[in-house]
């Protein structure tokens, strides 16, 4: 029998996909295979948010295919449907967004290519998965993005906003937590989208709202931008003892300036009241966000403003990007391109102040008692078992073998080298 391995770049989105391919190619009598020389077809899941995305799947390529010359390469993704018309030696077969679920056929079928134009599709596809691979199951309620951000060729590679419908939302919720899965992750291209793309103009509040009558223990929600985090939807998830006191934000600038440049549809004002609104609701929330350091016409002063701004905030971590050149996009052909080198020297910065308020964040929950859900692999280095709170605070303990994929309480005692240590309160 025909064994695959898939190999997955980038966001949960693409996570969630790749577990949709797996449990079709398992239905459909394939197995997975135990390493790379022992594999018939290897399926990529690419990403393509940066170069270096592109660059790390291409090397990968090469070293999969030196492993195992006989290995048929199928490649799917954000790379796919970007580079199409593409030719590459090494890829046996190639095909689009659209077509992911399709994997069975398309690996049966004698055609090399299975790529359609991604915004000439204006529906959801929706695939039931029973099973995740992970502790927390995440499921994608979205696709596509409406913005066009001036940096970015995932709207592009992705099409318009297409919406999960409800129905299909809560049977999956209720299929996975019948299945034992006590946490669930909301996500999509552009979550705070959902709905939109509906005849009767839905919003994600919408869904929520039946989110929270559901069996799920516990729910996160993926990235959201400024604009959609309203009072009456912090208001509501505030009120809630299902959501997570957990928000990634998608922020890239705090110079308004450059947000303009960007093309965001906000500025400073706006993100700092959500940011000041959260904290106020939430009890030791974690406010994490993504920053985009040296977009083209971005000064030293625009930085530092940004900088010093990320300084005042009271956010618990800061995911820093240096700007990458996209083709295709307007941001590419902007005058004022900024030195790779200096575009690291500003990362660094913000990389050495988010591990400062990552601590700080840290610290602030010794003592506090949690309800986690125990991973189902105790931690590698230490033995202890793993977890994650409802903030997003990684914790290790000591357990036995029962308590996996349990719901338990714990309290944490301190605080080492980023990572919280508890103990399982009875």
């Amino acid at each position: 029998m025909a064994t695959f391995l898939i190999k997955t770049f980038g966001c949960k989105t693409n996570q969630t996909e790749s577990a949709v391919m797996e449990e079709k190619l398992l239905a459909a009598g394939f197995l997975a295979a135990e390493n790379v020389e022992t594999c018939n077809y290897y399926v990529f899941n690419s990403c393509a948010v940066t170069l270096e995305a592109e660059k790390k799947l291409l090397q990968t390529i090469k070293s999969v295919k030196h492993k195992n010359p006989n290995v048929k390469i199928i490649l799917t993704g954000c790379y796919a449907q970007l580079h199409k018309d593409e030719e590459n030696p090494l890829i046996d077969k190639i095909f689009g967004i659209y077509e992911k679920p399709d994997v069975v056929e398309i690996i049966k079928s004698n055609e090399k290519k299975f790529v359609t134009e991604i915004n000439e599709h204006r529906d959801f596809r929706y695939e039931k998965l029973s099973n995740f691979n992970r502790t927390r199951a995440t499921i994608k309620i979205q696709d596509g993005c409406n913005n066009r951000c001036s940096y970015c060729t995932i709207c592009i590679a992705r099409g318009l906003s297409r919406s999960c419908d409800e129905k299909d939302v809560l049977e999956q919720i209720d299929a996975l937590t019948r299945n034992g899965y006590n946490e669930i992750v909301l996500t999509g291209i552009h979550v705070g989208q959902w709905g939109l793309d509906f005849p009767e103009k839905k919003n994600l509040l919408d869904l929520l709202k039946l989110i929270d009558k559901t069996d799920a223990k516990t729910v996160r929600i993926g990235s959201l931008d400024p604009n959609e985090l309203t009072e009456e939807l912090i208001d509501f998830l505030s009120s809630s003892e299902k959501f997570c006191p957990h928000f990634h934000l998608s922020l890239q600038s705090l110079c308004d300036k450059t947000l303009k440049n960007m093309n965001r549809h906000y500025g400073y004002e706006k993100i700092k009241n959500v940011v000041m609104k959260l904290n106020e609701k939430f009890e030791r929330v974690f406010l994490g966000c993504d920053i985009i350091v040296g977009f083209p016409q971005e000064t030293l002063e625009d930085f530092d403003l940004t900088l010093e701004r990320l300084k005042k905030l009271p956010l618990s971590q800061i995911h820093v990007f240096p700007y990458s050149v996209r083709p295709k996009t307007v941001a590419a052909t902007m005058p004022c391109q900024v030195e790779q080198s200096e575009k690291h020297r500003r990362m660094q910065l913000v990389k050495d102040l988010s591990e400062k308020k990552h601590v700080e964040f840290l610290r602030k929950n010794i003592g506090a008692e949690y309800f986690v859900t125990v991973e189902k692999n105790p931690d590698r280095k230490t033995g202890l078992y793993k977890a994650v709170t409802p903030n997003y605070i990684k914790v290790l303990f000591e357990g036995s073998p029962k308590i996996k994929n349990q719901f338990v309480k714990i309290k944490i005692d301190k605080i080492e080298n980023e990572t919280a240590l508890a103990h399982i309160v009875l």
